[in-house]
């Protein structure tokens, strides 16, 4: 495998505060909007997020939660091994409250739908609308688009987008991954 730096950390961090500001803008102070991460690679987004709207944008009043979809995904059952969910960790409803789902790669957009009919169960939301840090947008496989996106990707099937975050990879960076057979 090759690999191409797509985000360096002080791209990274730059692509996060901007991110953060357009939320701002959209949702002011956050009193009717709750911030929802995708399980499990979404999360890592969403804590970024969330830390810097509360320590740099001073966002108090934030509600953030962690979305599991494994078994609303439409592939689940062609696994040979047991699937082992994460957990959903939303201690409140969303109904009629703006939702921001966040995912760190927006691929085919088959998560995506999983996670809209995963979140059914937490009440009728007023609005949803979808932040991710990648989005490879010649891969779609379903009408789904972000109305926020860190940064376009045009990658092919045989790429592959690979985000490491300091909590789970000791580093902040993005990469483009290309197989050598390919």
């Amino acid at each position: 495998m090759s690999q191409k730096l797509l985000l360096d950390a002080t791209a990274l961090n730059i692509t996060l505060h901007r991110l953060a500001c357009q939320l701002i803008e959209n949702h002011g102070d956050f009193k009717q909007t709750v911030l929802i991460g995708i399980q499990p690679r979404g999360t890592f987004l969403l804590n970024r997020l969330t830390q810097l709207l509360r320590d740099h944008y001073e966002i108090s009043d934030l509600l953030s939660g962690k979305l599991d979809i494994t078994f609303y995904r439409d592939d689940f059952r062609r696994s040979n091994e047991p699937l082992k969910a994460n957990s959903t960790e939303i201690n409140f409803l969303i109904e009629d409250k703006k939702v921001v789902l966040i995912d760190d790669v927006l691929y085919t957009g088959r998560s995506i739908r999983s996670a809209l009919t995963a979140l059914q169960s937490f009440g009728r939301p007023e609005h949803i609308e979808l932040l991710t840090l990648i989005d490879r947008r010649f891969s779609r496989h379903l009408p789904i688009q972000p109305d926020y996106k860190g940064r376009q990707v045009d990658a092919i099937d045989n790429q592959k987008v690979k985000v490491h975050w300091k909590e789970n990879a000791g580093e902040d960076v993005v990469y483009l991954l290309k197989n050598k057979e390919n």
